[in-house]
């Protein structure tokens, strides 16, 4: 049996085995023998560390949320003005292209909710990480006056994430008509529109 620090590396090993395989021929025709083949171990192997393929794609689940939600926070805790702060979360949030490979496996396991509560649950964790972010920056930005958004904050969140959401849909799914450039520059519209100024110059 694995000590209990080499088996937590293993596993980590493979949820990291398994967003990769996954990000390479999406989760749909993703197997345990794929993952296991990527890990450079026997599909039995893995089966040691994981009850079955969905237990291990529900921890690659949690690990690609907290990549995503950690990284942009971290980019964000950076920056020292909301409107800096704001421009960077906007930036950080949508898919650097269609080949964006975390992102689009991202949208994959949304569809996956409903097909088990930790899925669901983790969807939810992904969108009040997103909320939680544009929310505390709504939040510094009236009350140090550099805001002045007079709609309803809750409100204001939800339409950013919604627009997070669609636009970064529409470019990993390779829609031409939507770029990254364009997404970012809607969603600072719609920032401007609420009450998010002075922007930084684009």
């Amino acid at each position: 049996m694995a000590r209990p620090n080499t088996q937590e590396q293993r596993r980590s090993e493979l949820v990291e085995a398994a967003l990769k395989e996954a990000s390479t021929q999406g989760l749909r025709s993703l197997s345990l023998t794929d993952v296991a083949k990527r890990a450079g171990l026997t599909r039995g192997a893995l089966l040691y560390y994981f009850d079955d393929l969905d237990a291990l794609l529900v921890e690659a689940h949690r690990a690609g949320t907290e990549r995503f939600c950690d990284y942009r926070d971290n980019v964000v805790a950076e920056l020292e003005t909301p409107a800096e702060k704001l421009r960077a979360a906007i930036s950080a949030g949508l898919p650097s292209g269609p080949d964006d490979a975390l992102m689009r496996l991202l949208y994959e396991f949304d569809f996956m909710a409903g097909q088990s509560e930790l899925h669901d649950t983790l969807v939810q964790q992904m969108y009040l990480r997103q909320t939680a972010t544009y929310r505390a920056i709504f939040e510094e930005g009236n009350a140090s006056g550099a805001f002045a958004i007079s709609t309803d904050l809750g409100q204001a969140t939800m339409n950013m994430v919604a627009l997070e959401d669609a636009y970064s849909l529409h470019i990993v799914a390779g829609n031409r008509l939507v770029t990254v450039e364009m997404a970012r520059e809607a969603m600072l519209a719609f920032a401007e529109q609420i009450g998010c100024r002075p922007l930084p110059c684009r």
